[in-house]
C-alpha cells in the first residue's frame, strides 16, 4: 500500500477514535442555528493584448462580466456525530465581449468562438463531524498545496470528491482527499476531467493526497504533503515559514517551498523527474514591505500541477508561473499599506521578475511536454496592483482592485509578449 493510501487510512482512524470532550462538535449550535449564508457579487473586466501575435492569430482578448455567488454552510446537528450540508450556486452574466475578443476565461465560448450570454452551476457536499474531525463528500473548493482549486477569474473552480480534515491536536491541521472530477472557471459542468495546467496527453482519472501543517510556535510552521495523480505521477511538497519580530513595527519573514515530482504508473505525461523550490525573504517596516525571492526548476519538464492554484511557489504570479524546464527566476517586490498615511483600506504592490536558463528540448518526445519550450528561454514580468476596501458605512467591505501586467519573452520561452489589465469590484454580504 503506497504512502498516500496509508496516510488516508491513518487519518480515517483518527476520525473513528476522536475524543468527544471539549471539541468543535461538543459545542455545536445545531444544524440551523450554526448556519451561514454569504452572497458575493463580483464585477470583472479583463483585457489581454498579445503584442507578438502572428498575422491571422487572435491578438486581443477582452471580456467584461458580472458574477453572483451564493454560499450556504449549515451547522452540525448536535450529538456525538454531527451532520450537515454545504451548498453553493454560481451565475455568470456577460456584460461585453464578442467573437474575436473572447477567450479570457471569464465566459464560456460556443463552437463559433462567441462568448455565451450567461452560464451557471450549483453543487453541494454532505458533511459529518466527530470531535474536531470533519469528513465531506461532494462538490467543494480545496486548498491543499498539491490540489487547490482556483479563483482567479469570474467564478471559482470546484472539485468533486472526498475530503477528510482533522484538528484533534492543537496547532496540527491534517488533510486527506480523493477527487475524481473538476469544474473549470468558465464551465457549468461539475463532472469535467481533472485539470492539468501544462501536460497535453491524456489526463489521469483521480488524485489522492494526504498531508498537513503544524504550527511549532507563533512564528514557525511546517507543512508536508504527498499526492498520487492516477497513472501520472507521485508528487511531494514541503514548506517552512518563519516570522522573526524585530520590534513593534519591524519583522523579517522567510518562506521556503519544495516540490518533488516523479512519473508513476503508465506515466501518461511521459518521463518526469522534477525538483522545484522557491525561497522568499521579506522585511516589513511600518507600512512598507520589501521582498526578494529565488525559484529554481531542476528537471527537463516544467513544474506542473493539478488544479488551478496548486502551485505554492514564490514566483507564480499574475501571468507566468516561472516554472519552465530548468528555469531559474528572481523576484523583487514592494508593498505599501496606506493606513499609516490616513487612507485605511488602500494597498499597493509592485513586483518585477526575471527568468532564464529555460531548456525544454530534453523532455520525453512522447510525453505531454514535448515541444512546449525551446532552448535558452528567457522572460520577465512586471505586476502593479492597487486595491481599496471600504472600511465603514453602507458599502463596508466593498473592494475595488486594479491589476496591470506586462510580460516579455523570447521565442524559446513560448508565453509571448503580453500586456494585461484586470479591474475587479467585489461586494460581499453576510445574509445569515
Amino acid at each position: 500500500m503506497h504512502a498516500v493510501t496509508q496516510g488516508f487510512t491513518a487519518l480515517a482512524v483518527s476520525l473513528a477514535c476522536a475524543a468527544a470532550q471539549a471539541s468543535d462538535q461538543s459545542e455545536s449550535a445545531g444544524f440551523v442555528e450554526g448556519s451561514s449564508l454569504r452572497l458575493l457579487n463580483r464585477n470583472f473586466y479583463f483585457n489581454r493584448d498579445y503584442r507578438d501575435a502572428e498575422p491571422g492569430d487572435q491578438s486581443y482578448r477582452e471580456e467584461w462580466a458580472h458574477g453572483i455567488m451564493a454560499f450556504y454552510e449549515s451547522g452540525f446537528t448536535q450529538g456525538t456525530l454531527g451532520f450537515g450540508v454545504d451548498a453553493f450556486g454560481l451565475l455568470g452574466l456577460k456584460l461585453d465581449s464578442g467573437r474575436g475578443r473572447s477567450g479570457a476565461d471569464l465566459l464560456p465560448v460556443d463552437s463559433d468562438d462567441r462568448p455565451e450570454d450567461d452560464y451557471s452551476s450549483a453543487g453541494a457536499a454532505v458533511k459529518v463531524r466527530l470531535s474536531n474531525t470533519e469528513l465531506r463528500y461532494g462538490n467543494m473548493r480545496t486548498e491543499a498545496p498539491v490540489f487547490a482549486t482556483g479563483d482567479s477569474r469570474l467564478l471559482p473552480e470546484t472539485a468533486t470528491g472526498l475530503l477528510l480534515q482533522s484538528k484533534e491536536i492543537d496547532g496540527l491541521d491534517l488533510q486527506a482527499g480523493h477527487f475524481t472530477a473538476y469544474k473549470l472557471r468558465d464551465s457549468s459542468n461539475q463532472d469535467d476531467d481533472l485539470y492539468l495546467n501544462y501536460g497535453e496527453n491524456r489526463i489521469g482519472k483521480s488524485i489522492d493526497f494526504v498531508g498537513g501543517t503544524y504550527a511549532l510556535s507563533k512564528q514557525l510552521s511546517a507543512s508536508l504533503y504527498a499526492s498520487d495523480f492516477d497513472e501520472t505521477w507521485h508528487q511531494y511538497y514541503g514548506n517552512l515559514n518563519y516570522v522573526l519580530p524585530l520590534s513593534d513595527t519591524q519583522s523579517l519573514d522567510m518562506d521556503a517551498n519544495l516540490y518533488k515530482t516523479r512519473d508513476a504508473g503508465k506515466a501518461l505525461q511521459g518521463e518526469i523527474d522534477n525538483t522545484t523550490y522557491s525561497l522568499a525573504l521579506g522585511y516589513a517596516f511600518g507600512d512598507h514591505k520589501l521582498t526578494v525571492a529565488y525559484q529554481d526548476v531542476d528537471g527537463n519538464t516544467p513544474f506542473d500541477f493539478v488544479g488551478g492554484d496548486s502551485i505554492f511557489l514564490a514566483n507564480s504570479v499574475n501571468y507566468s508561473d516561472f516554472n519552465g524546464a530548468n528555469e531559474r527566476s528572481y523576484q523583487v517586490r514592494y508593498d505599501l499599506d496606506f493606513a499609516g498615511y490616513g487612507v485605511p483600506g488602500l494597498k499597493f504592490s509592485a513586483r518585477y521578475l526575471k527568468g532564464d536558463h529555460i531548456d525544454g528540448t530534453k523532455a520525453d518526445p512522447l510525453g505531454g511536454y514535448a515541444g512546449l519550450q525551446g532552448e535558452d528561454g528567457k522572460h520577465w514580468e512586471r505586476n502593479l496592483d492597487l486595491r481599496y476596501v471600504v472600511q465603514s458605512g453602507a458599502a463596508k467591505d466593498l473592494s475595488l482592485r486594479l491589476r496591470h501586467t506586462t510580460h516579455r519573452a523570447n521565442e524559446a520561452q513560448a508565453e509571448g509578449d503580453v500586456d494585461e489589465v484586470r479591474v475587479i469590484i467585489e461586494y460581499p454580504l453576510e445574509l445569515l
